[in-house]
C-alpha cells in the first residue's frame, strides 16, 4: 500500500446516548501497526485517523462495526503532503472521500462504506471490491451468536481449543462446533482477501 487511507468514524445515535468517543480513542490507540497519524476527535462525535497499513484498516473497521454503534467511512486517494502532525489539519482526496464514505455508511446496515476519487465519479472497481469485502466481513461477524463471539474472542487471543474449552466449561468438541457455527474458518479466508483489496484500492 503506497498511499495512506483515511478513516472517518461517527457515533450512531449519539444524541440519544452518552459520549463514547473517549473510549473509542483509547481502543484505536491500541491498533498495531500504529496509525500514520493518530485518531482525533474532529467534530462532535466524529473521529478521524490516517493509516498506512491495510491490515490495520481491516482490523479497525471490523472492530468498530461489530457492535453497530459506529459508522465507518474509508477514504482512499491522494493526500496533501507532507502530512501535518494533526489529523484534523490533513487535506486531499482521501480526506474528502472519507467524509463521503461515512455519510454513505450511515445509510447501510453494516455501517461501512469505501469511497475514492471525485464526488461525481463512478467508483473504481478496486474501491467497489474493497467495500464489498469489508461488508461481507462485517456481516459475517455480526451474525454470530453470543456463544460464537465468545469462543472466537478466546481463539483470537491465542488460546488453543483445549484451553478455550476449559475457560468456557465445555468440551473441545463443543469449541469446534461453536467455531464452525461462527464461520471462523470463513473469516480466516476473508480477512486476507479484504486486506489485499483495501491495499489495491489505496494504490
Amino acid at each position: 500500500m503506497t498511499r495512506p487511507v483515511v478513516l472517518t468514524v461517527d457515533q450512531r445515535g449519539s444524541r440519544r446516548g452518552a459520549d463514547a468517543v473517549p473510549a473509542l480513542l483509547e481502543r484505536l490507540s491500541a491498533l498495531r501497526p500504529a496509525p500514520l497519524r493518530p485518531f482525533e476527535r474532529t467534530a462532535g462525535d466524529e473521529v478521524q485517523g490516517v493509516l498506512d497499513d491495510a491490515g490495520a484498516v481491516v482490523a479497525a473497521v471490523t472492530a468498530l462495526a461489530d457492535d453497530g454503534r459506529w459508522s465507518v467511512g474509508v477514504g482512499v486517494g491522494a493526500v496533501r503532503t507532507p502530512l501535518p502532525a494533526s489529523t484534523r489539519a490533513g487535506a486531499g482526496v482521501a480526506f474528502e472521500a472519507a467524509r463521503r464514505a461515512v455519510e454513505a455508511a450511515k445509510r447501510v446496515r453494516e455501517g461501512v462504506a469505501v469511497r475514492g476519487g471525485p464526488d461525481d465519479a463512478e467508483p473504481a472497481p478496486a474501491v467497489v471490491d474493497a467495500e464489498t469485502a469489508l461488508l461481507l466481513l462485517v456481516d459475517l461477524r455480526r451474525r454470530r451468536s453470543a456463544a460464537g463471539r465468545e469462543v472466537v474472542r478466546l481463539v483470537e487471543e491465542g488460546l488453543p481449543a483445549g484451553r478455550a474449552a476449559e475457560r468456557l466449561g465445555i468440551t473441545p468438541q463443543a469449541v469446534s462446533q461453536r467455531l464452525a457455527a461462527a464461520r471462523w474458518s470463513s473469516e480466516q479466508r476473508l480477512v486476507p482477501l479484504a486486506v489485499r483489496l483495501v491495499a489495491a484500492a489505496a494504490g
